[in-house]
Formats: structure tokens, sequence, C-alpha cells
């Protein structure tokens, strides 16, 4: 242990974490943009069904949940920036291996293993773990802005990828969310930290007189992963986190995320539009996942799930009767409301589970967010399969819309203290 006293700088370097890590969790969003628009362009390609591919989808999802909490374990092992940098060169490894690609089982390995590891070391996790380390105050803020990073990079990608797609082919497109990921790699290692003791300092607001503590590395991050999972499982409310995110990820990055594009080219409207519509989510969710972490200081983060579900359920319930081949106002209102509700969810439930888990937080996140991703790999499957088998996505749009109904009752239940009975997590 290292106690060192410093004066505070004018800006403290949290905020220089903060925006390196939003740049790396932004270029990580890019190739997780990608599946909604690419799915058409390798269907004529190929002659791959929709369903194929979209298990490629679901490996991506599945891997990229159930590696967070391992990820999570390794940034405490071997630290932040060494574990993000990796992660994009993987991400890049993924994207750029694509163009080389003939059969299904190569998009598997390719868009479904690479990419699914890399973007889970970058995944909602890794926020946390920041948010954690070098914030006190503003905690609630900084996770929403770090989680909207993704729909950022939803945003600055998804017309990219789909233009380019477009007009220059699906490899290029490939290539471009390739080339961006390595990009950012420096950026990482020049500015990322991974505790400010490493520069002599304390997290931001933390207490006056907090000591500069340098915490030893942990080890068995596998381990310490699994423990975590074991002691978090004996609790009501992880379960309750659980199903409550594992519906918000097959309402979003599975259902929406991954078919909104070609739900709407099956009623004509071009790809190119439509994959701008959801570029918007991108826009609106930054706004509404930044006030959810303003919220989430401020108000039981419990009630927020409840009515961000319920709402969420409203309006997949009313989306088959707003496809058209072209977009009406009522598109845009959905737009602007699924884009505010989007990944809102993530600050209130970091929070709860920082509640309930205390120092072992971010890792209990990492699962939760891995049934989330399994949400989403099931959802990814199941509504190709119902598009290949009765000709449109309804039935898919209505089941998700039920399942919302039950994410908000799961999530008003859980109680307020965040435990019904204590766990002892190391």
């Amino acid at each position: 242990m290292t106690v060192e006293t410093r004066p505070a700088p004018r800006l403290h370097r949290a905020w220089l974490v903060a925006a390196a890590a939003f740049v790396a969790l932004l270029a990580a969003a890019g190739f997780r943009a990608a599946p909604s628009v690419l799915i058409d362009p390798l269907h004529e390609e190929f002659g791959w069904s929709r369903a194929t591919i979209g298990a490629a989808v679901s490996v991506n999802l599945v891997l990229y949940g159930l590696f967070a909490p391992f990820a999570a374990a390794l940034m405490e092992k071997f630290g932040i920036r060494r574990v993000s940098a990796t992660a994009l060169f993987v991400v890049a490894l993924g994207a750029g291996g694509t163009v080389f690609m003939s059969s299904s089982w190569q998009l598997i390995l390719c868009w479904g293993v690479l990419v699914g590891v890399g973007t889970g070391s970058m995944a909602m996790s890794f926020a946390a773990t920041v948010t954690t380390r070098w914030f006190v105050r503003h905690r609630g803020a900084v996770t929403g802005v770090l989680t909207a990073a993704g729909s950022t990079g939803q945003l600055v990608f998804l017309p990219v990828v789909a233009t380019l797609a477009t007009h220059d082919g699906w490899r290029t497109a490939s290539l471009v969310i390739a080339i961006s990921a390595l990009a950012v790699v420096p950026v990482v290692l020049l500015a990322v930290r991974d505790h400010p003791a490493d520069i002599g300092t304390v997290a931001y607001g933390a207490p006056e007189g907090t000591a500069v503590v340098r915490p030893a590395p942990k080890t068995g991050s596998a381990l310490r992963a699994l423990t975590v999972l074991w002691q978090a499982a004996r609790t009501r409310s992880f379960w309750l986190l659980a199903v409550g995110f594992a519906i918000c990820g097959a309402t979003t990055n599975g259902l929406v995320g991954t078919h909104f594009v070609p739900a709407a080219h099956d009623h004509g409207m071009p790809q190119t539009t439509a994959a701008s519509l959801l570029a918007l989510v991108g826009i609106f969710d930054v706004v509404g996942t930044v006030a959810s972490g303003w919220l989430t200081d401020r108000v039981d983060p419990r009630i927020l799930l409840g009515v961000y579900y319920a709402l969420r359920g409203l309006s997949l319930a009313l989306l088959p009767q707003l496809f058209t081949n072209s977009v009406q106002p009522s598109m845009w209102a959905f737009i602007l409301f699924y884009g505010l509700d989007w990944v809102a969810t993530v600050p209130p439930t970091v929070a709860l589970c920082l509640r309930a888990f205390g120092e072992a937080g971010p890792i209990a996140f990492g699962w939760v967010f891995a049934c989330h991703q399994l949400g989403a790999a099931f959802a990814a499957s199941a509504a190709g399969v119902v598009r290949d088998q009765l000709g449109d996505y309804t039935l898919a749009w209505y089941v998700a819309a039920g399942l919302a109904v039950i994410a908000s009752i799961a999530s008003v239940a859980i109680t307020r203290s965040g435990n019904t009975q204590p766990a002892t997590v190391p």
C-alpha cells in the first residue's frame, strides 16, 4: 500500500480516462452495428438464409455477453488499458477476416467468435469498471455517457456501413470498421490508466483526505468471475436483474438492432433509409442514457427500470402498424421514443448491482449483462426463424412487447436494499 498526497489538478484525470473509454467503446460498437445492414448483402451473395446469418449474430451476442464478466476480472488482474487495447485488436482481426470468407462457418468464426470476444471485452462491464475506479461523484451520469457510446458508435458507423455496403460492397464496409478499431488502440494506450493511484491521485469526488492506495492485482481471474457468480446467484435480486436485462437484450440488440432494417425493407423502405432511422435511435439514445444516469443519482433505480420496460413494451406493440415504404410521422415518434429508452436501463441496473454486491458489482453486472446478451442472441435467431417461416416479423414484435411487461414487473419486485439475503462476495 502506498499513501501519497498531491494537489488535485484543475481537470481531474478521470475525465480524460472517461473520454478515452468513450472513444474505445464507440469504436467497438462499429462492427456490432453492421449485422442489420449486412444481412441482405450476405444473403444475396452467398445464398445463406436469414436464420443462418442470425445464428452467426447469436454466437456474437452470446460471446459478447458471456465474456464480459471474465473481462472485468481480467481487468482486475492485468489492468483496463491492456485488456481494452487487446480487445480492439481482436475486433479488427475479426472484422478484417470477414472479407476472405466463403462459407457460413467462417462467418461464425469471424463475425461470431472473434468479434464476440473482442466486443465482449469492451462491453458494459468495461464502463462499470472505469466508473467504479475513477468516479465517486457523478458516477451514474458518467455510466450513462459511457453506455451511450455504444449507440453513438451505431450513429457514426451505421449510415456509413449501409452506404458502403450499398455502393462499394460489404467487404469495404468491414475493412473500414477494422481500420477504425485499430486506430483507437493508441488512444487507449496513451490516455487510459488502470487506477487513480497510478498517477498519484484518487477517484473524482472521493472524500477529502482519502488515501492514494494502489491495490494489489487480483489473481485467478476466471475463478474470481465464477466465485462472484456463485455468490450473486444465491440472491433473489440477481435473478430479477438477470431476467429483466435478458429481456432488455432481446428487445434491443437481438430484435430491433438486428432485424429492424430488413423488416422495414420488407415493407418497401430503402435499406439506407431504414439504416439511417436505426442510426437516429443512437442519437436519441445518447440523450436518454445520459438523462437516465442523471436520474439514477436521484431516483430509485427500481422505479426507473419498471417505467422504462413498460413504455418499451407499449412501443413494440404498436410498431407492426408503423412500417410503410416511406417514413411517416408515427415512425419518427417511435424512433424518438425507442432511442430515448434503448439503453437507458443500464445506469439503474449498474447502480443496483453496486448496491447489492459492493466492490464486486462490476463483475456481477458482467454476469447480468451476459444474460442481456443471451436474451439478445435468442431474439436474433428466433426472429430470423419467424421471418423465414411466416414471411414477416409481426409475431416477433408482439412477443417482445409481452416480454417487456414481464421485465417491468421483475424490476419493481427487486427489494429496496438490493438483496433478500446477504451475499458475501470476495
